[in-house]
């Protein structure tokens, strides 16, 4: 009976993980789905929507200004998330483990839906391959991949080749 009684408790856990990681995952899914001109919220989302709608283009110095704001949020999202330390748990591990996979894809995802044709092209391109590394090592992740897999370790070093070409190009 103590045995039933002690796995009962570990389950709810993993039964709660895998509702909150869904949770995580819809609402990334709603922040990163493009809003229309009616559900703008922000002066960022709300500016963008009026350039839409009235088929207006950025500068290349506001594509520029908003790639690398979008570029130092994916880079903070994912450091923090791939840092996180909530113990040895293996829920724990496991929840810090989801977390920085799904940064990881979405922080991709989101980098490509800030690309515009005003963007300077070289950083469009810089941005572009960073975003699809990331994804790459998002679904490498997910696929058991570890980190020390020579393939997962390419990918890596080619984001942190990219990650400091594009600091470089938000400098300038």
């Amino acid at each position: 009976m103590s045995e039933t009684s002690a796995s009962r408790p570990d389950r709810l856990v993993v039964v709660a993980l895998v509702v909150a990681v869904g949770a995580l995952a819809v609402a990334i899914w709603a922040l990163l789905s493009a809003p229309s001109a009616g559900e703008a919220t922000s002066a960022d989302e709300a500016s963008s929507a009026d350039e839409t709608s009235s088929g207006g283009e950025d500068s290349p110095e506001e594509a520029g200004a908003r790639i690398c704001g979008a570029f130092d949020t994916v880079r903070n999202a994912v450091s923090l998330q791939t840092n996180a330390d909530l113990g040895a748990d293996p829920v724990a591990v496991q929840a810090v483990a989801a977390n920085a996979r799904l940064a990881t894809l979405g922080g991709g995802q989101y980098l490509l839906t800030q690309l515009s044709d005003a963007t300077p092209s070289e950083l469009s391109e810089s941005v572009r391959s960073f975003a699809n590394t990331l994804q790459n090592i998002g679904i490498g992740q997910l696929a058991g991949s570890p980190a020390n897999d020579p393939a997962q370790v390419q990918r890596l070093d080619a984001a942190q080749d990219d990650a400091a070409r594009i600091s470089e190009l938000c400098q300038q």
